[in-house]
């Protein structure tokens, strides 16, 4: 095989290793990105328990979770691009 050749197929014998699934899939949490169901869950645990709001908290955490889920079935990195858009906001602005 000469330089700039690729053999039939564009695999070269000892070059190639199996990736597991997990490791190029999002970690998710009943649906939502992790760190948003972390967020989520603490948020209303803090509102039912600390300032004794059991019906709202209940609410939130249902609400927040769904939304969460809706926008991880879109796109699984939905957090850090709209962490990008607002720190980018001013920069693009049309």
């Amino acid at each position: 095989m000469s330089h700039g050749e690729w053999p039939q197929g564009g695999h070269i014998e000892g070059f190639e290793i199996p990736v597991h699934r997990a490791l190029t899939e999002p970690i998710l949490l009943g649906g939502a990105p992790r760190t948003v169901a972390i967020l989520n869950g603490t948020l209303a645990a803090g509102i039912g328990l600390g300032l004794q709001q059991w019906i709202a908290g209940l609410v939130l955490f249902a609400a927040g979770h769904t939304l969460a889920v809706f926008a991880a079935k879109r796109d699984p990195d939905f957090l850090p691009v709209l962490a990008r858009h607002m720190r980018q906001r001013a920069w693009w602005r049309c």
